[in-house]
C-alpha cells in the first residue's frame, strides 16, 4: 500500500526544514543523518526512503531554489527597474529560512557560483555591450554584488524593506560608496536616510 503524496510530501519537506535550520547554525560536515532524523521525528532509515545521504539532501534543496527562481524569472515581465525584478525572483524563491542556510555563514560557495553560472541575471542589465571585452567583467561585478548584498540582507534578518535596499542598490549602482562617506567614516543620519536622498 503506497503512502499518500501529500505525506510523503510532508516528510520530506521535514526533513528539508530540519536540514536548513542545522546549516544555517553549523558546517555541513558536522551535521550528521542521525540529527537530521531525530530532529525531524523519524528514524535513519525513514530519511533514506528520500534521500542517499546529506550531500544528495544540500543538493535536491539547491535544485529547488535555482528552478523556483528561474520559474520565477520566466514568468515575469521584466520591468525597467531590474535590481527589483532580480529581488523580487530571489525573495519569491523559497521560504527565507532555505535562503538563510544556502546564503548563510555556512552555505557553500559552490551555490553562489551555480546561481551566478545558471541564473539569466545578465539579462537584468539594460544597454551593456556585449562584444565589448569589459562585458563579462561588468557584468560579474553588477551580479556579484547583488548577490552579495542580497547574502547580507537576508543574514541580517531583512533590517531593510525591500523599497530601501532596492534604493540603496541603485544609489551604489549610480553614485558609488563616496556620498555615505566624509573623511573616511560614516556620516550621521546617512545610514537610513541617505540613499533617499542621492
Amino acid at each position: 500500500m503506497n503512502k499518500q503524496p501529500e505525506i510523503t510530501e510532508k516528510t520530506r519537506q521535514t526533513f528539508i526544514n530540519v536540514f536548513c535550520d542545522l546549516y544555517s547554525q553549523k558546517p555541513i560536515e558536522k551535521i550528521s543523518i542521525q540529527e537530521i532524523a531525530n530532529q525531524s521525528g523519524y528514524n535513519r532509515s525513514t530519511f533514506y526512503q528520500y534521500f542517499t545521504d546529506i550531500y544528495e539532501l544540500l543538493d535536491y534543496v539547491e535544485e529547488s531554489v535555482l528552478k523556483s527562481i528561474k520559474e520565477e524569472m520566466a514568468s515575469r515581465e521584466l520591468s525597467t527597474h531590474t535590481f527589483q525584478d532580480a529581488l523580487q525572483c530571489l525573495e519569491n524563491a523559497e521560504e527565507i529560512s532555505v535562503l538563510k542556510a544556502l546564503f548563510g555563514d555556512y552555505g557553500s560557495v559552490h551555490f553562489v557560483e551555480r546561481l551566478k553560472r545558471e541564473i539569466p541575471f545578465e539579462r537584468l542589465i539594460a544597454d551593456f555591450p556585449t562584444n565589448d571585452t569589459l562585458a563579462p567583467y561588468l557584468i560579474e561585478f553588477y551580479i556579484s554584488t547583488l548577490i552579495s548584498l542580497f547574502r547580507l540582507w537576508i543574514r541580517n534578518g531583512k533590517d531593510l524593506s525591500s523599497e530601501e535596499l532596492v534604493k540603496l542598490i541603485d544609489s551604489l549602482f549610480a553614485n558609488g560608496i563616496k556620498p555615505y562617506y566624509i573623511f573616511g567614516t560614516v556620516s550621521e543620519g546617512e545610514t537610513r536616510r541617505g540613499f533617499y536622498d542621492i
